[in-house]
């Protein structure tokens, strides 16, 4: 399943506030990010920022999801983008987001992978025995040159 804004991460302290942490109400989302409380409810119901839900299926916004209320107006009354264009760009940028964490992990382990090889390479050139000597054939050559002296 692909990473999304709305994805909650696993937090060690259940008493942690961060931006992922679910704490507004619909009314106090809707004053923190300019819009009107349907159109809180409307942008939910198409998909476009999916709030937690608590029992009774009351709506919690975290800070992060009052930042993505906040692009969406802003694509779409800025840009004149339509809710299915804006709904498709957030997926695309959630989805660029998640490959580019997926590619730090793979550089980390490339670059710890690398770290081995060297260390391992090392060891192999600390091994060797340097009490003897590399033996190369000579090629011998059935040239010759005669060099004569110069009369003293």
């Amino acid at each position: 399943m692909p990473e999304t804004e709305t994805t909650q991460p696993r937090r060690h302290n259940p008493y942690e506030v961060t931006d992922e942490t679910p704490v507004y109400v619909i009314s106090v989302a809707a004053q923190l990010s300019g819009l009107h409380p349907q159109t809180l409810r409307q942008y939910d119901r198409l998909g476009l920022v999916s709030p937690d839900r608590i029992a009774g299926r009351g709506r919690r916004y975290s800070a992060r999801d009052i930042e993505l209320l906040r692009r969406v107006q802003q694509l779409s009354q800025d840009e004149g983008i339509n809710l299915a264009g804006i709904k498709r760009i957030i997926e695309l940028e959630n989805q660029v987001a998640a490959l580019r964490s997926r590619v730090a992990e793979m550089e980390a382990a490339l670059d710890g992978a690398a770290a081995v090889m060297r260390q391992r390479e090392a060891a192999v050139h600390a091994s060797y025995r340097r009490d003897l000597v590399p033996y190369q054939e000579v090629q011998q050559s059935s040239a010759f040159s005669v060099r004569r002296r110069p009369p003293e």
